[in-house]
């Protein structure tokens, strides 16, 4: 039972709602920056691998209702499980979909790119030192002999 009350008039808002808007709270933003740095996080004078997660399922593929394509992506990171975790952690959140006070609004947990039907993890490029993990936009590394030409981005 709720102690709210209204009115019944159209266009009044219901004294049990607050004015805060979900995922602007100081918590749920320093929740969001703590994820960041933990889908970053590289430890000084680590060698890291740059993987290419490709899209491999068919765009009508029932997996994209849920979670849109994103295309070919670069990401450095320490073996293949850990570019699908550093991709999601880039991966932009849906704070507008509207969820309890108790509920998270991070996307992380059901990223298209945590699932292995809907994106491929191949490398590219291996033990390069100097890198961050995270998404890789130097133009200066790229995959040799591509016949697509694709440059880390």
């Amino acid at each position: 039972m709720s102690n709210a009350t209204q009115d019944n008039h159209r266009g009044t808002k219901n004294n049990g709602v607050s004015d805060t808007e979900f995922g602007r709270s100081v918590e749920s933003q320093a929740q969001i920056a703590d994820a960041e740095i933990l889908a970053s996080a590289t430890d000084p004078g680590e060698v890291l691998n740059v993987y290419r997660l490709e899209p491999v399922a068919p765009p009508d593929d029932f997996r994209w209702d849920n979670a849109r394509s994103h295309g070919s992506i670069y990401v450095a990171a320490r073996t293949a499980g850990d570019a699908r975790i550093v991709a999601a952690g880039h991966e932009g959140d849906f704070l507008e979909t509207a969820s309890l006070p108790g509920e998270d609004v991070t996307t992380r947990h059901a990223s298209a790119f945590r699932d292995e039907k809907a994106y491929t993890v191949i490398e590219v490029a291996h033990a390069l030192s100097g890198l961050h993990r995270g998404p890789v936009a130097d133009k200066a590394i790229s995959e040799g002999p591509a016949s697509d030409g694709d440059i880390l981005r």
